[in-house]
Parts: structure tokens; sequence; C-alpha cells
């Protein structure tokens, strides 16, 4: 397994990642950490702390999966039909932990909010 050499990245990140993201908040749901817009999971936390089940395009899943074994996995089979995949922790990369919590943030908030946050127009 190939992982990254520096700092691996953590939940302390995963805080100050999720810190400023409009409509975003922690929960704490039968001991897991949950980060939520809404009522929607965006990011969820396993009990070790050494994966995460995120958001993430079904149809780029299987692509992400194949590309990538060492840092993804598929969900369980009962989370399947969701936009989500689990990532382990100490395969990432700081700036990946980012792009990939931007993303599923994204896919939960209106276009409005994301193009606010983002500084784009509200059709982006």
């Amino acid at each position: 397994m190939l992982f990254y050499r520096g700092k691996v990245v953590d939940l302390t990140d995963i805080r100050a990642l999720t810190a400023d993201l409009p409509r975003s908040y922690e929960v704490l749901v039968r001991d897991q950490i949950k980060f939520r817009v809404g009522q929607i999971v965006y990011l969820a936390v396993a009990p070790d702390e050494k994966t995460i089940g995120i958001g993430f395009p079904r149809e780029e899943r299987e692509a992400a999966l194949a590309a990538e074994p060492d840092k993804f996995f598929p969900p369980r089979p009962s989370d399947e039909r969701f936009q989500w995949i689990q990532v382990r922790l100490d395969a990432l990369e700081y700036d990946e932990l980012r792009e990939l919590i931007l993303d599923a943030w994204s896919m939960c908030v209106p276009k409005k909010v994301r193009a606010e946050y983002f500084g784009t127009g509200a059709g982006a």
C-alpha cells in the first residue's frame, strides 16, 4: 500500500476544513461524528477516526475505486445506492481532503449558496 508520507490528515483537519462552510454543522450520531447540511450527511468519520465516508458522485465511484484502491473503498452494500465512497485518511494529503470535502458539501447545498461561497455566478 502506498500512503502519504507527510502528516496524516485527521479529525482536526476535517473540523478546520468544514468550520466555515455555510449551513454545515457537526453532529454525534450513535458515537459517530457526522457533518451535515440540513439533514443530509455529506461526511461521516469512522469511530476509529482512520476512515471517512463522504459524498461522492455515484457515476465516478467505480473509476475512483479502480484507479486508487489503496485510497478509496466501496461503501457498505446498504449504502451503494447513495452518492457515497469510503476513504482511508492515511492515504490522503491535506489538499485532497479539502477537495473531497468541498465537493461533497457542494452536492448538498443550494446552487446559490455554493456560488456565493466560491464567488461565482449563481449558475455555477
